[in-house]
């Protein structure tokens, strides 16, 4: 299949990740990134859920892998998403502060408080960029999310905890839990900062598929 790199060269390779495609091989055996990609090559440094599309970064040598692994653990990461929720925050910016905790037996993770054993700190800014009303769902959101933590399906949980699940999700949006019909989740790795191995700050970006419920929205200008 054709894939959409965005860049590569000896150190990196970034690329388009199609939605609801693996971003490594699993259990499933369908096709995945990695496999499609065909490198000689390519070191997984950071993870994308399979609902989810967007820009993503793999090493193209060992040295490089190391460097963005650690890059990753110092936080040195920036992550920027896209995502339509159900529902409009009170406030049009802030910050969401809580504890996961991952629930391993049904690959899901839940809010719990703070002082329960396993839990991790999970922090995410928004900022609301539209609202449209809508016939089915009623009013649908599109925000700008800064991931300031990393954890499994934070921002999944995180966004449906406080209200604003976010539209096409079956494992946190009760409306699309019990549908018999696939709905690709509305979350897309916008952009990626990063240093690049070379030692230069680097940036990549993304934008979603002109597809329902994207399609409703006035994308954010590139800059």
């Amino acid at each position: 299949m054709d894939t959409n790199v965005i860049f590569e060269d000896e150190d990196i390779l970034v690329v388009e990740k199609p939605p609801g495609m693996p971003c490594q091989s699993d259990k499933t055996g369908d096709l995945d990134l990695m496999t499609a990609l065909d490198r000689d090559y390519l070191g997984l440094v950071h993870r994308l859920d399979r609902p989810v599309g967007g820009v993503m970064v793999y090493a193209r040598k060992e040295s490089s892998n190391t460097w963005l692994s650690n890059a990753i653990r110092d936080r040195a990461f920036h992550k920027e998403y896209l995502a339509v929720v159900l529902g409009r925050p009170l406030e049009e910016k802030g910050e969401m502060v809580d504890h996961l905790k991952k629930l391993r037996t049904v690959n899901m993770s839940k809010v719990v408080p703070e002082d329960v054993s396993g839990s991790k700190k999970a922090a995410l800014e928004y900022k609301l960029l539209q609202s449209v009303e809508t016939e089915e769902h009623g009013i649908l959101s599109l925000l700008h999310i800064v991931l300031l933590t990393g954890r499994h399906h934070q921002i999944r949980v995180q966004l449906s905890n406080a209200g604003l699940p976010l539209w096409g999700d079956t494992k946190y949006n009760k409306e699309f839990t019990d549908r018999k019909t696939w709905t690709q989740v509305s979350l897309w790795s916008h952009r990626i900062k990063f240093r690049h191995p070379g030692g230069r700050k680097v940036s990549y970006h993304s934008l979603p598929e002109d597809a329902y419920p994207w399609n409703l929205f006035i994308m954010p200008e590139i800059r």
